[in-house]
């Protein structure tokens, strides 16, 4: 038996009626554009079959995954909704993706030229998006490459489902490279009239209407984490998370705390050891060493820092300050109300994304406020 069992308690909760509320909050903005979803990574973390599903009862109708895999598991939890697959054509696997209705983002000249071929075979056109890079320098067809596109196109009379490419700074509003891919991205849909157009995020929603087009692609902001940098998150908390308190000690002044033996007490010191550490996905990075300030959890509603290095199960935290009675078994908050995927993520100097894509280790998760209809199994 694990030290993070279910016997002791704890877990991660998700709260679909929250994600609902978050995807809605973003249809509202979009306005006239569809409104997809993005739920590759098992759902940033928060389980697929459950979340994709809330989201089609919400009003979802496409949704965006990275991997076939993935988009094969998403079509056995909704028939009927409209996957593409960002990360493209694998090579000699146009049968498979077309047998469970995945639409592949092709990104270069192979992978379009595969899937046409594919498509004159069997005699009928198989739907597919195409991804311009317009300066991200990650996969896409290169600026260069959009005219012969549009000719090798024109040739086969196919007409993509859509035409994307992604922004690398629209977590950042006043940032320069925003302005320039909406430009060079609005130069390509003018060689493809007619066919519609996605190009923004969440950040990108929530900046300007100018980068809507016909459809949108949130992700980060459905699941409760902050968009764009410079601004508070408005979004709903999706996620909240307990651990199990292990052993509570009383340690003296100038004694040490955790490997290596980093942290020297400053005064006598009451610790809690709680029952996570790295390998359930809590950041190493969020150590409390000598004179850094590492992450911070919650008990009874007070802020705790954590202190020492974070081992691969347990982690110490300074319960000194923390008010009432507190004992082994007790619940300690990693997540919730008082402690944000933001802070922690803050805390760990990386990104919510991050922290929402790791944190699950050994732990349960089990879905609260489940919407009428929606099945999680």
């Amino acid at each position: 038996m694990t030290t993070n069992s279910t016997l002791l308690g704890g877990g991660i909760s998700v709260d679909l009626d929250a994600i609902t509320r978050n995807w809605k909050a973003i249809d509202t903005i979009s306005g006239q554009a569809l409104t997809a979803a993005v739920v590759k990574a098992d759902a940033y973390g928060l389980g697929l079959r459950a979340v994709s599903r809330t989201l089609y009862q919400a009003g979802a109708r496409f949704f965006f995954v990275a991997t076939p895999d993935e988009g094969v598991a998403l079509r056995a939890a909704l028939p009927r909704a409209h996957i593409f697959i960002l990360d493209g054509l694998v090579p000699r696997t146009a049968r498979d993706y077309a047998a469970h209705n995945l639409m592949p983002v092709l990104a270069s000249m192979g992978q379009l030229t595969e899937w046409l071929d594919f498509c004159l075979n069997r005699g009928e056109a198989a739907p597919a998006a195409l991804h311009f890079d317009t300066g991200f320098n990650r996969v896409g067809f290169r600026m260069k490459e959009a005219e012969l596109v549009q000719r090798e196109l024109s040739q086969t009379r196919f007409e993509p489902q859509m035409i994307m490419s992604h922004l690398a700074c629209a977590d950042q509003p006043s940032h320069e490279m925003t302005r320039k891919q909406n430009g060079l991205f609005q130069g390509i849909l003018n060689l493809f009239p007619d066919i519609p157009a996605s190009l923004a995020n969440s950040a990108a929603i929530m900046t300007s209407k100018d980068y809507h087009y016909q459809m949108v692609r949130p992700g980060i902001a459905v699941y409760g984490g902050r968009a764009i940098n410079s601004r508070s998150n408005p979004m709903a908390p999706v996620i909240a998370m307990d651990v199990p308190i292990l052993q509570i000690k009383e340690a003296r002044i100038g004694e040490t705390v955790g490997y290596g033996a980093l942290h020297r007490l400053r005064r006598d010191t009451r610790l809690a050891i709680v029952g996570i550490g790295y390998a359930d996905g809590f950041f190493r990075s969020l150590s409390g060493i000598g004179g850094q300030m590492g992450g911070k959890v919650a008990i009874n509603g007070a802020l705790a820092p954590i202190l020492g290095r974070i081992s691969m199960d347990m982690t110490a935290i300074d319960i000194t300050d923390v008010p009432g009675f507190v004992q082994p078994g007790d619940l300690v908050e990693v997540l919730g109300p008082n402690v944000t995927v933001d802070d922690v993520a803050d805390a760990a100097r990386t990104i919510g994304y991050e922290i929402l894509t790791t944190l699950n280790g050994r732990f349960p998760r089990r879905y609260v406020n489940v919407p009428n209809g929606v099945s999680i199994d």
